[in-house]
């Protein structure tokens, strides 16, 4: 199994939180997107590096900007 890089991670958290707060459950939520669950669950667990279409369809679907999926710069290490 690939090693998780921590940023995916994160913002596969921060995916599934505001996914929880706007009261989707992942099956649904998939649907809406137009992606398969099971790509959602392993977004959600930071094994993805999710392509840039993705993450606006995720946006769109959550009715948020694409920035606001991404933890804050700071936070993240990319070594």
């Amino acid at each position: 199994m690939r090693k998780k890089h921590p940023a995916l991670i994160k913002l596969g958290k921060k995916i599934r939180e505001l996914r929880r707060e706007k009261g989707f459950s992942q099956e649904s939520f998939a649907y809406e997107v137009g992606l398969d669950r099971t790509y959602m669950g392993s977004v959600e667990r930071g094994e993805r590096n999710i392509a840039a279409l993705n993450l606006i369809r995720i946006a769109k679907t959550l009715k948020v900007e694409v920035g606001s999926l991404f933890p804050a710069a700071k936070s993240l290490n990319l070594d």
